[in-house]
């Protein structure tokens, strides 16, 4: 049996600038925004090439085993691509605030592309403060 992990819950406080922000800055797909009930939303949105969607609620009654989450609190969602320096300049491009490419060496966080495969890095936040990091990989996914 396979278990894959397809959608990640992101909490945001105002969903339709959240939606503009992956939609419009990072450039995700919306699969779904829908409202299956009054006062109740559900935005799901793709990264380009992803098989994981995040999902962005509002109104919807807490499910079990699952508190609520506070806007701005998720840390640590990463993306990986195969040229940082690429995508770093599309997401400037888009208006997004992101930090230089960086690497990690003996001393820390270090400013450039690193030496090794996968230590090069980028990150960002959306405008709740949830962040984001870019990590570049030395293939595709179906070629690792």
């Amino acid at each position: 049996m396979e278990w894959t992990l397809e959608v990640i819950a992101v909490p945001v406080a105002d969903l339709d600038r959240a939606k503009a922000f992956y939609e419009d800055r990072c450039g995700f797909h919306t699969d779904i925004d829908a409202a299956y009930f009054a006062g109740g939303r559900f935005v799901q949105l793709t990264p380009p090439g992803s098989r994981c969607s995040i999902v962005l609620e509002s109104g919807l009654p807490d499910s079990p085993g699952r508190s609520r989450m506070v806007p701005g609190s998720f840390q640590g969602l990463q993306l990986c691509v195969t040229d940082i320096e690429a995508a770093r300049a599309e997401l400037v491009g888009r208006g997004v605030e992101v930090t230089p490419v960086l690497h990690v060496d003996a001393s820390g966080w270090a400013e450039g592309r690193g030496e090794e495969k996968w230590n090069s890095f980028l990150f960002f936040q959306d405008p709740d403060g949830n962040g984001w990091t870019v990590q570049e990989a030395p293939a595709p996914l179906s070629e690792r």
